[in-house]
């Protein structure tokens, strides 16, 4: 590779326009590279290897980057593949000329596969690695019961009927929310199909597992009651709204199909709604407010007893406060009651010489 200039100053690497014109015409202009190629004669066998290697290397990442380039805007799309190998329980399928990876994390406990069976999976990423396949797929996410029910339901496709979230546990079972923008449009009757035919396809597909399908609401009380669907709910009661906490209350025969086989159909009622879901039968609930109350009648008993030994305490002070005075008063009593006897004394005292000197005059009187 040389470039083109006025005048040569370095002629490993640079060759003038006259020669550049001679040899490529009209055409070359200065700053221009051109390629000389190397004599075939003078490499070994070594060179020729290594040329070789290079040319390879150069294809295949120039084939990884065409392949990125067409799969990195198709991440979760549904595309169908040939089982073709197995690897450490990984299973690789062959999309067309492309390979691709459906890691073991990925597969559904409930399914089995041989090599040569056709599969369905969603795309969930496209890796610029240097080894093994680029592309990953997925049997276990939830954009691939969203995709099979966009290709099975027409009015889901042309946006009649919207699903507003879905949640999954592979092999057991998945809960979906839908919503309808006519008011004529059943959501989850569109799903279901006449006589269970659209939801039934994708059972099949998906090797049986449990589709429930709920419809979708603004209202988080009648969210969560639609979500915890198959079972009936008696009431829903927000506890926490800032920690998204609800109480649920079922019959107490309605509580193992509302919690559902190791907490199955609470849990992903939770996942689907976004709130913490409390379920609890209408006898622990009746035993938990009967509870609360009795708490709340000994709390009412024991400041009943304070208040009352309180205004005792009271009492008995003021009793204690009000016996001086009523001492006092008796004894300003008995000092008014004791001071006219000196005075009554004394008249006494005069009366009798009175008597005493009245004594003999009259006897005197009588002897004249």
């Amino acid at each position: 590779m040389k470039r083109i200039v006025d005048e040569v100053t370095d002629p490993p690497n640079q060759i003038s326009l006259a020669e550049a014109q001679q040899l490529y015409g009209d055409e070359a202009e200065v700053d221009m590279e051109v390629e000389f190629p190397r004599p075939t004669e003078d490499l070994g066998r070594i060179a020729a290897q290594t040329a070789k290697q290079v040319i390879f290397q150069k294809v295949r990442e120039a084939e990884r980057e065409n392949v990125y380039a067409e799969y990195s805007n198709r991440v979760g799309e549904v595309v169908s593949g040939v089982v073709k190998r197995f690897e450490n329980g990984d299973i690789i399928m062959e999309l067309g000329r492309i390979e691709a990876q459906l890691p073991r994390k990925e597969q559904s406990r409930a399914e089995n596969y041989a090599v040569g069976d056709r599969v369905r999976a969603v795309i969930r990423g496209v890796n610029r690695s240097a080894k093994g396949p680029q592309i990953v797929l997925s049997r276990t996410d939830p954009a691939l019961l969203i995709k099979l029910f966009e290709q099975e339901v027409p009015e889901i496709y042309d946006g009649t009927v919207m699903i507003r979230g879905a949640v999954r546990e592979a092999g057991d079972r998945a809960k979906v929310a839908v919503y309808s923008r006519e008011r004529d449009v059943d959501p989850v009757g569109a799903c279901v199909g006449m006589k269970g035919t659209r939801v039934q396809s994708i059972i099949r597909e998906l090797r049986g597992e449990k589709i429930d399908i709920v419809e979708w609401s603004e209202d988080p009380v009648m969210f969560v009651t639609n979500a915890i669907s198959p079972a009936k709910v008696q009431r829903v009661s927000i506890v926490d709204d800032a920690e998204r906490v609800m109480e649920v209350v079922v019959e107490d025969k309605q509580l193992s199909l509302a919690i559902g086989k190791k907490g199955q159909n609470v849990r992903l009622a939770a996942k689907l709604t976004g709130w913490k879901i409390d379920i609890k039968s209408e006898e622990e609930k009746r035993r938990e407010v009967e509870a609360q109350f009795g708490a709340l009648e000994i709390g009412s008993a024991e400041n009943a007893e304070g208040t009352e030994a309180a205004e005792g305490t009271e009492t008995v002070e003021g009793a204690e406060g009000t016996e001086p005075a009523e001492g006092t008063e008796a004894q300003a009593m008995a000092s008014e009651t004791a001071e006219p006897a000196p005075a009554e004394a004394a008249a006494e005292t005069e009366a009798e010489p009175a008597a005493a000197v009245a004594g003999p005059l009259g006897e005197e009187a009588k002897a004249e």
